[in-house]
């Protein structure tokens, strides 16, 4: 998506242009756009990181390596929590609806990633939470523009549904 359909989303005016706070729009512009160096680079970026927060949850979860490379899953752990943290609040301090983004899909998917680990230094056990950490990997779809399919997808199969038998035999061709 472009900066501008982003704009009429999250921002408080349809242009985007936000309350006139340069560095808010930069920030705005980099984390919604892609359409700019920036954008694309923070895109890439948070991509790698989604993936590799994935992979120390993974190996995290086999005994073998969690007690040869604990301390360093642990760090890692952290580092990935701290980051999407830090992602979290510029994407709220960003955008003129901090609500709206925050109970958003998505808002909500970011939220979810980072809340375990803190729940971790309160909640014995809480950790294992992290797993829903996976649910980033949705963010990982959406950068790549593949929510427009996923959407497509479901629009299909509400279509077949009514359809009956005969959709059926066509979509299982698919």
């Amino acid at each position: 998506m472009s900066n501008r359909q982003y704009g009429s989303i999250w921002r408080d005016d349809a242009s985007g242009s936000g309350h006139g706070n340069g560095l808010r729009n930069r920030i705005y512009t980099i984390i919604f756009g892609s359409n700019t160096p920036a954008g694309k680079f923070f895109d890439e970026a948070l991509i790698v990181s989604i993936i590799l927060s994935v992979i120390v949850v993974m190996l995290d979860s086999v005994s073998a390596v969690k007690a040869s490379h604990g301390d360093l899953l642990y760090s890692l752990e952290w580092m990935f929590t701290i980051l999407f943290t830090i992602e979290y609040f510029l994407r709220l301090i960003s955008i003129g609806r901090p609500v709206k983004y925050a109970t958003s899909f998505f808002g909500v998917v970011d939220l979810l990633a980072i809340v375990p680990t803190y729940l971790s230094l309160f909640l014995p056990g809480s950790q294992y939470l992290v797993v829903i950490r996976v649910l980033r990997l949705l963010r990982v779809f959406r950068i790549l523009k593949l929510v427009n399919y996923l959407s497509e997808a479901d629009l299909l199969i509400k279509a077949r549904v009514p359809a009956g038998r005969r959709s059926h035999y066509s979509c299982s061709l698919l």
